[in-house]
């Protein structure tokens, strides 16, 4: 069992690793985003004026803003969720060990930790078995609200046919349950 200072330490670390890369990513000077344009350097603000192509300059910010940020996406997700799930089996592990509690809490809470390890065990066999059969760089899979899971890969586009399939493994894993399958753009 990790003691309390153990975890503390590490949710505090991990918060630091996500800010800092939040910090690092960040637009330097103020509201503005500068995008390089061959010799061209034009600043966008926060306006919602459309440019000539019909595209807003929000829209180009985001669009910026979500390209440096894909890489790290998929390690984010993972590490709140991560820290998320060790915060809860902490709680559990207290009730556990605690002499306040009853044989059924404990039980129930010893069941509760069993369950949180089964369902880590099938995201990452689920995510190693969507990157093997469709062949995308990076795959998360992750339980929401234990009534959903969220399947996000990382491609320039999903057709509906690869989003089937992801359903269908997906299903075959978990059992009938709600599936959301989304993609981050490369």
């Amino acid at each position: 069992m990790l003691k309390k200072q153990t975890v503390w330490l590490l949710t505090m670390l991990s918060l630091m690793v996500v800010l800092s890369v939040y910090y690092m990513y960040a637009p330097k000077e103020g509201d503005f985003t500068y995008l390089e344009d061959d010799n061209m350097t034009q600043p966008l603000t926060n306006t919602n004026e459309t440019t000539a192509e019909g595209i807003t300059e929000t829209d180009a910010e985001n669009e910026l803003i979500s390209a440096t940020n894909t890489d790290q996406y998929f390690t984010a997700v993972r590490l709140e969720v991560t820290n998320q799930r060790s915060m809860e089996k902490e709680r559990l592990e207290e009730i556990v060990a605690s002499s306040d509690t009853t044989s059924e809490e404990k039980s129930s809470a010893y069941e509760a930790m069993k369950e949180i390890e089964a369902v880590e065990a099938k995201e990452v066999i689920l995510e190693e078995a969507i990157r093997a059969s469709q062949g995308f760089d990076e795959v998360l899979v992750r339980n929401v609200e234990d009534e959903t899971i969220v399947v996000t890969v990382k491609a320039d586009s999903l057709s509906k046919t690869d989003a089937n399939k992801i359903i269908q493994e997906t299903k075959s894993e978990f059992g009938p349950i709600n599936v959301e399958v989304t993609y981050q753009p490369s």
